[in-house]
């Protein structure tokens, strides 16, 4: 039976999204992105800057880790702390992780000043979040396993009981398996492990 806490508990969001906000002429197209790295995170922003080519400011903030210890906010441009720390903020607002949100902005002619830009890569970052869906994830841990064939029934038995999931397997008289599932089981999965005869395995833990 599976004995697990929330430890490992943590919300973000379930696909990309994107909204547009206007304020006196000026266009505020915002995107909300899931991500799991850092390099997404550069590949994501590549991905917008060729897209929006044409436009003076692609203001961001992301935050990475179950509890955001990996985080940044970019003005790119803008003044200090107009742009991306308000965008950083409605990350944090909706309590969410692993997410990305860039703003591109359009300069329509009129200044905004620092307080309107404040309120306007808020309200952009926020209607890009409140387009998407908020859903419950969880940290992970990854096994990489080498087992004799005899010993099949132990590992699935295991895996049935704990609910791993599995990613590939190789079944042969020399059999290999990779799965993943919930860090708030490592132990109880390990000392599991330990007690099947002739079965060999690497962990991997999640990080950034």
């Amino acid at each position: 039976m599976e004995s697990r806490d929330d430890t490992d508990r943590f919300f973000t969001l379930s696909r990309e999204s994107a909204s547009l906000f206007k304020d006196r002429n000026s266009k505020f197209h915002a995107h909300a992105i899931p991500v799991k790295s850092e390099e997404e995170v550069k590949e994501k922003l590549a991905e917008l800057r060729k897209q929006y080519y044409d436009a003076r400011h692609h203001c961001y903030a992301y935050s990475l880790g179950k509890d955001g210890e990996v985080f940044r906010a970019n003005d790119d441009g803008e003044p200090n702390h107009s742009a991306g720390d308000p965008i950083l903020g409605q990350i944090r607002s909706f309590e969410l992780t692993n997410v990305l949100i860039v703003v591109v902005r359009y300069f329509g002619g009129t200044k905004l000043g620092v307080g309107g830009l404040i309120q306007a890569y808020r309200t952009a970052a926020k209607m890009a979040i409140e387009e998407n869906e908020i859903v419950e994830d969880f940290e992970r841990c990854f096994l990489k396993l080498h087992f004799p064939y005899p010993v099949m029934n132990d590992v699935m038995k295991l895996i049935k009981n704990e609910n791993l999931e599995i990613q590939s397997q190789e079944m042969e008289l020399d059999c290999k398996m990779d799965l993943s599932f919930r860090s708030s089981l490592k132990d109880q999965v390990i000392d599991q492990l330990e007690t099947i005869d002739g079965l060999e395995y690497k962990l991997i833990e999640e990080g950034i």
